[in-house]
């Protein structure tokens, strides 16, 4: 029985009054979840490996489960989409095992801010072989290096992958009488769970931030308002993710470049223009060195990926489109949660209890109001987050909630309240108590600071003589242990080891049937923005 109260919008009750049947009660579990996790590849005492990415792993050009992010230190594993979170995180272990299996004296950092960094020059860039994507790809890269600086790309996170099923959207659609076309209603239903992500993230950053501390060497002497933990470590005494606030890979460049937005096409035009936008400091930079190309243009972005965003609407793209392009051709397929930090305290750096939560806001989120937004609430929704990351377990901390002060307490409880009834749909549904489980551990945070991530972190981090680096690689030195006494199976590994295999021959193939100049392709791919391929409105 679902407990629904005046707490809960109209719209919210009709929608979950007519999932919950026999009949329709299925589609909650046809929606896909997937998991994308960023690693650096260190030594045993913690230092960056600065070898190239392992052969053993296969291309990470082609690998469609394991790849590199922005260096070769810096790995990124993928699931698949599933339908149910728990299979891609069996997944996500899996992926780690084998990778453990090809190591020898490296292992992986379980932390979301980086260890200790040689120089920035020494920091090395990813290679992804000679074929025209595979250097389109490298080129970002070097515009990254030129524009934020290595360090910067060397933070940690995990993606978490979202999506509901066409039937539920079309379900919802058909029973509300909305006379868009299926992809429209589809897509500006998840620009209106976009919305209602930005309003409520801040209570991600509470409830998961894994950051408050960080090490010293990190900054290189940079501005900052950290206090001094130790001789190596800065923290901030009330942090739940550093990662996430300004010292993280924000660039002030791209402030207000994607403002608030209320519809897919609003969304489109804006980082349309800001990938066409020239920026004169880029400029001086420069574009080629050398008859080298060290950014793919002098924009204000390269590609729409540059955008830094908590989360975003996405589209599985086909080779060398870009992602607007996808977007105006086929609509918003799922959405990609961004602000997720390394749980330092997990193997997999999230773990099952985390994913069922976020499973239960992410449909809230989806099936709730959505009222349109507005610059206004959206340097609201902006404070709200950098307050929490800042300053989210500080006693009696006040958020502003449609320009009125509440507590990140009171605001909390009301919030899970308003989700409760969406959890326990998704344990009906799925036949357990999991959500409704993880649910009350969230609840527990809310009432003691002292039971989140980033309070334990800190915890842990005086138990190692008041050093984050020690602390970091005290915890990655115990999940090496753990993987490597878990190999997996021979089965596992013959798979694993023939999509290795297989990586290498496509790109090598790849490279070998290359066609015309890289100057050419980059050229047509510079040419390519959504003004031409969307609509007029776009331009």
């Amino acid at each position: 029985m679902l407990n629904l109260d005046s707490h809960h919008s109209d719209l919210l009750k009709q929608r979950l009054q007519r999932i919950n049947t026999p009949e329709h009660l299925p589609l909650l579990q046809q929606g896909l979840r997937g998991i994308e996790r960023e690693t650096l590849r260190v030594d045993r005492q913690g230092h960056l490996m600065l070898t190239p990415h392992p052969p053993a792993l296969g291309a990470a050009l082609t690998n469609p489960l394991i790849t590199t992010d922005y260096s070769e230190s810096l790995l990124e594993f993928i699931t698949p989409a599933e339908q149910d979170i728990s299979i891609a995180l069996d997944k996500l272990d899996a992926i780690h095992r084998f990778a453990y299996s090809k190591f020898s004296d490296e292992m992986l950092w379980n932390n979301s801010m980086p260890c200790e960094l040689p120089e920035e020059k020494d920091i090395p860039i990813a290679w992804y072989g000679t074929s025209h994507i595979g250097m389109i790809k490298h080129v970002y890269r070097r515009g990254l290096a030129l524009r934020y600086g290595k360090s910067m790309q060397c933070i940690a996170g995990i993606h978490y992958n979202y999506s509901l099923s066409e039937d539920l959207w079309k379900l919802i659609a058909d029973t509300e009488g909305d006379t868009r076309s299926h992809q429209d209603f589809q897509s500006e239903s998840y620009i209106g769970l976009i919305r209602n992500f930005h309003r409520y993230s801040w209570l991600l950053m509470y409830l998961f931030g894994a950051s408050p501390a960080l090490s010293k060497s990190f900054l290189h002497g940079r501005q900052h308002n950290l206090e001094s933990l130790s001789e190596d470590t800065l923290y901030l005494p009330y942090a739940t993710s550093l990662r996430m606030s300004d010292l993280g890979y924000q660039n002030n460049v791209q402030d207000g470049l994607v403002p608030p937005y209320n519809n897919l096409l609003e969304y489109m035009r804006s980082l349309s223009l800001a990938v066409r936008k020239p920026y004169p400091p880029y400029a001086e930079l420069g574009i080629k060195k050398d008859g080298e190309w060290m950014q793919i243009n002098s924009n204000v972005l390269q590609i729409e990926n540059e955008f830094y965003a908590t989360i975003r609407p996405k589209r599985v793209i086909k080779t060398a489109e870009r992602p607007v392009e996808a977007l105006c051709a086929r609509g918003v397929q799922y959405i990609e949660v961004r602000c997720m930090d390394v749980d330092p305290f997990e193997a997999l750096g999230i773990n099952l209890s985390t994913s069922r939560f976020l499973d239960a806001f992410l449909l809230f989120c989806a099936l709730d109001e959505s009222p349109l937004t507005n610059d206004i609430e959206g340097q609201e929704n902006l404070d709200n987050f950098a307050l929490t990351v800042k300053y989210g377990r500080q006693p009696g901390l006040m958020l502003q909630q449609q320009g009125k002060a509440i507590s990140l307490q009171t605001w909390g409880n009301n919030l899970l309240e308003k989700i409760r009834p969406l959890a326990a749909l998704l344990d009906q549904q799925s036949q357990t108590t999991e959500h409704q489980t993880s649910l009350s551990n969230q609840l527990e945070k809310l009432r003691d600071p002292d039971l989140t991530p980033s309070a334990r972190v800190l915890e842990a981090i005086k138990h190692n003589n008041h050093s984050f680096p020690q602390f970091a690689l005290a915890q990655s030195q115990y999940f090496a242990e753990h993987f490597k006494s878990n190999p997996p199976s021979s089965e596992m590994q013959a798979y694993f080891e023939q999509l290795a295999r297989n990586s290498i021959t496509e790109q090598t193939a790849m490279e070998l049937n290359q066609t015309g100049s890289f100057d050419d392709f980059i050229e047509d791919y510079r040419s390519r923005t959504s003004s031409q391929i969307c609509c007029d409105g776009l331009s």
